[in-house]
C-alpha cells in the first residue's frame, strides 16, 4: 500500500503497512509472523545481517537464574519468580510457551518441541549447557545419554579441539567416556577454510582423489579407525548446510555409531540453517521483507506516525498503525552508548543506566556487570517507557535484546527472550494495528 507523508513541505508518497516490525534477527521474526497470523498486513525491515548465523543454533529459554543458581532442568519452575523489570516477567509465562509454540510449528527440524525441559548439550569448548530446542543434528549427543563418545576433530578447523573438549567434558563430570582425535579432512584445504567450505563439499559429495569415491565415505574411513568401543562420534558442526541430515546418515552407516553435529562458535552452519528456515516462514506468513536500509528517523508525538527508511541518501516514509522495535542490544547497536551516555538511536527510547559510566561495569571480566542489563525498559504491553514510566508511544513495542533487565548472556535466555517477547509483541500490534 501507498499513501502520501508531507515533511518540510514535501510531499512523499508513503508505504504503508498495519504492522512495521523494525529488525531481523529472531525476536524481530517472531514479531512479524505473530502479527501476521492475526491477519494483519506486515512489513520486516532489516538493516544489517541477523546475528543468527553467528548463534549456535540452539534456543535457550533460561539455563541459569539471575542468581547464578542452575543449570536448570525446568526453565518455567523459576520464572515466576524473576525480578520485576525482567522481560519474561513482562511478557508473562503465557508468552514464553506461545513464541516457543510459534518456533515448534516453524522449525521441524530441531528435537525438544511441546517440553517445558531443558536437555544438555556439550559445547564445542567441552562445556555442558542448557538449552530448550536443538537441532536434530546434535540430538544424539545430549550429555544425559551415557553412550562412551569419540569427538572427532579437522586439522585445519582451529576452532574445535577435539581433544581438549573431551578432556574438558570428562573434568566436568559427563556421565560417558569421552575420547577425542584430530584427523585431516579429506580434501585439501586453505590454512584457514570457512565452515562453509566444509559443509559444501560434503553437500555434493565431492570426489576424492579422482577415485570415485565421495569425501563422506572418505572421512568415514579416517574415522573409523580411531573408534574404540564408542556407540557415538561427534564431529564439528559443519556436516552439509543443503542435506545434514543424509550426510550425518551416510556417516552413521559407515562408522557403526550414532553421529551428531557439536555447537560451534561463529559462523555456525546451525545458525545458518536456522535463519534459512525462519526466512522461509516469513515468506510462508505473507510476510514483505525490506532489507539492506536503516530506519533512522520517525513522525509523531506520544504516536508513531511515519519512519524513515535511508536509501542512497534518500528517506522514505513508511507508515504503519501499529510499530515494533527489535533492533538488538549493545552487540547489535540497536543501544548505543558514548561517553555521555546510553540510547536507543532510532525513537530515543529511554534506556535506564547509571550516569557514572564506572558504575555500568566491575573490574573482573566475568563479574556482574550493570552494562549487560541495559535496554529499554517495557511495560507489560511491550512499550517502550520513559523515565517516570509512562509510555513514550502507544503504538510501538519493543522485542528481544533491545530490552533491558535481563544478562541473556549469563542466563542462557537469549532465544526465549526474543521468542517470548517477540510473540508478544507482534500479537498485540497485530491485534491493535
Amino acid at each position: 500500500m501507498v499513501g502520501t507523508v508531507r515533511k518540510m513541505g514535501v510531499a512523499r508518497v508513503a508505504i504503508e503497512q498495519d504492522v512495521l516490525v523494525v529488525g531481523g534477527g529472531l525476536a524481530g521474526i517472531t514479531a512479524a509472523i505473530a502479527a501476521a497470523e492475526t491477519g494483519a498486513d506486515v512489513r520486516l525491515a532489516s538493516y544489517k545481517q541477523p546475528t543468527l548465523r553467528h548463534a549456535s543454533g540452539l534456543v535457550d529459554v533460561l539455563g541459569y537464574t539471575p542468581d547464578g543458581e542452575g543449570p536448570l532442568v525446568d526453565p518455567f519452575e523459576a520464572i515466576d519468580d524473576l525480578p520485576e523489570g525482567h522481560p519474561y516477567e513482562r511478557a508473562g509465562a503465557d508468552a514464553v510457551h506461545a513464541g516457543l509454540d510459534l518456533f515448534d510449528d516453524i522449525a521441524d527440524t530441531y528435537e525438544g518441541s511441546h517440553t517445558p525441559k531443558n536437555a544438555l548439550l556439550p559445547t564445542h569448548g567441552g562445556t555442558v549447557k542448557p538449552t530448550a530446542r536443538y537441532p536434530a543434528g546434535a540430538a544424539a549427543g545430549v550429555a544425559s545419554d551415557t553412550r562412551d563418545t569419540l569427538l572427532v576433530g579437522f586439522e585445519r578447523l582451529v576452532d574445535f579441539d577435539a581433544p581438549l573438549a573431551a578432556a574438558h567434558l570428562g573434568a566436568a563430570g559427563a556421565p560417558f567416556r569421552a575420547r577425542g582425535v584430530t584427523v585431516e579432512f579429506p580434501i585439501e584445504l586453505s590454512a584457514d577454510p570457512k565452515v562453509t567450505r566444509f559443509a559444501h563439499l560434503l553437500d555434493r559429495d565431492e570426489a576424492v582423489g579422482g577415485r570415485g569415491r565421495g569425501v563422506r565415505r572418505a572421512l568415514a574411513e579416517r574415522v573409523k579407525g580411531h573408534l574404540d568401543g564408542e556407540d557415538r562420534v561427534g564431529f564439528p558442526a559443519v556436516l552439509g548446510d543443503d542435506h545434514p541430515a543424509e550426510i550425518r546418515s551416510e556417516l552413521e552407516a559407515e562408522l557403526g555409531a550414532a553421529v551428531f553435529e557439536v555447537p560451534m562458535g561463529p559462523p555456525s552452519l546451525p545458525g545458518i540453517r536456522l535463519e534459512d528456515r525462519l526466512y522461509e516462514a516469513l515468506d510462508d506468513a505473507g510476510v514483505s521483507i525490506t532489507t539492506g536500509n536503516p530506519i533512522v528517523d520517525y513522525d509523531g508525538d506520544g504516536t508513531v506516525e511515519t519512519v524513515y527508511m535511508d536509501r542512497n541518501g534518500s528517506r522514505v516514509p513508511y507508515v504503519a498503525g501499529e510499530f515494533v522495535l527489535a533492533t538488538g542490544g549493545l552487540v547489535g547497536k540497536g543501544i548505543d552508548s558514548d561517553r555521555e551516555g546510553v540510547e536507543e538511536p532510532i525513537f530515543d527510547c529511554h534506556v535506564p543506566h547509571p550516569s557514572d559510566r564506572y558504575e555500568w561495569f566491575e573490574d573482573g571480566a566475568f563479574d556482574d556487570h550493570a552494562f549487560a542489563r541495559f535496554g529499554v525498559d517495557p511495560d507489560t504491553e511491550m512499550r517502550p517507557r520513559d523515565a517516570d514510566g509512562d509510555v513514550q508511544f502507544d503504538n510501538l513495542r519493543a522485542a528481544g535484546s533491545v530490552l533491558g533487565g535481563s544478562d541473556f548472556a549469563a542466563e542462557k535466555s537469549g532465544s526465549g527472550v526474543s521468542l517470548a517477547t517477540g510473540y508478544r509483541a507482534g500479537h498485540l500490534a497485530g491485534q491493535r494495528a
